[in-house]
């Protein structure tokens, strides 16, 4: 009964600096104020985060693992680029109805944790599927952070009021510039460069047993510069 009081004090505490973050527009937030919000001394809140900086960091890491939760519960549709458009969607909805937690996870640059490694994860294995499926037009690296950096300045844009369109928008014009469309890569003969990226995410989720890790690595930055060339 301790251990579920305890627990549910934290998540109190994590949710109400949360809020008083969100509600502060950029100025600081002190912990005697989260003290008095959350209804705790300052005791309880030292012994569960340290001091305020492990407070914030707990605050950016469970909404990261609320992000991550999101993302995992989203079921394949049986095309990676249609995948990709609604883990889009979900990043976005995400931030839109949780803009405290998410100024705290990709509004600080540097800031990590599991929960943020394995949401980065999640988008480098939507970018490799279109990769595996011959459906994508630039290195797999660049893909990612195109799409990353666009997700999260459109998300922080709409959490500032922008118009609703700016995602819709921008994840068009980013899918059409990483990727190839479908009918053409049925239709047509995949160029030098969409092949060498297909091989290169089939290769990094495959590796080949008879190469030795330095001439994987080799072979690897081969194919990106094939890829790169013409991207």
């Amino acid at each position: 009964m301790t251990a579920q009081k305890d627990r549910d004090t934290r998540e109190r505490i994590i949710r109400t600096a949360a809020r008083l973050l969100s509600e502060a527009g950029g100025e600081p937030v002190s912990t005697r104020a989260v003290c008095a919000a959350a209804g705790i001394g300052a005791p309880t809140l030292y012994h569960h985060f340290g001091d305020k900086k492990g407070l914030f960091d707990a605050v950016a890491a469970y909404g990261f693992e609320r992000y991550v939760a999101a993302k995992r519960a989203q079921v394949g549709t049986g095309d990676p680029v249609d995948d990709l458009r609604r883990g889009w969607d979900v990043h976005v909805e995400y931030g839109r109805t949780n803009p405290e937690f998410y100024s705290l996870m990709y509004g600080q640059p540097g800031k990590t944790s599991p929960a943020a490694e394995e949401a980065h994860a999640i988008l480098v294995e939507l970018i490799d599927a279109i990769a595996r499926a011959g459906r994508l037009r630039v290195p797999a690296d660049t893909a990612v952070q195109m799409v990353g950096a666009a997700g999260v300045g459109v998300t922080l844009a709409l959490i500032s009021g922008t118009n609703d369109d700016l995602s819709t928008r921008t994840r068009e014009a980013v899918i059409t510039a990483i990727t190839v469309p479908h009918k053409e890569a049925q239709n047509g003969t995949p160029s030098p460069a969409a092949r060498a990226v297909a091989l290169r995410a089939a290769l990094r989720a495959d590796p080949p047993p008879g190469l030795t890790p330095t001439e994987a690595a080799l072979l690897g930055e081969w194919l990106d510069r094939v890829a790169g060339a013409a991207s």
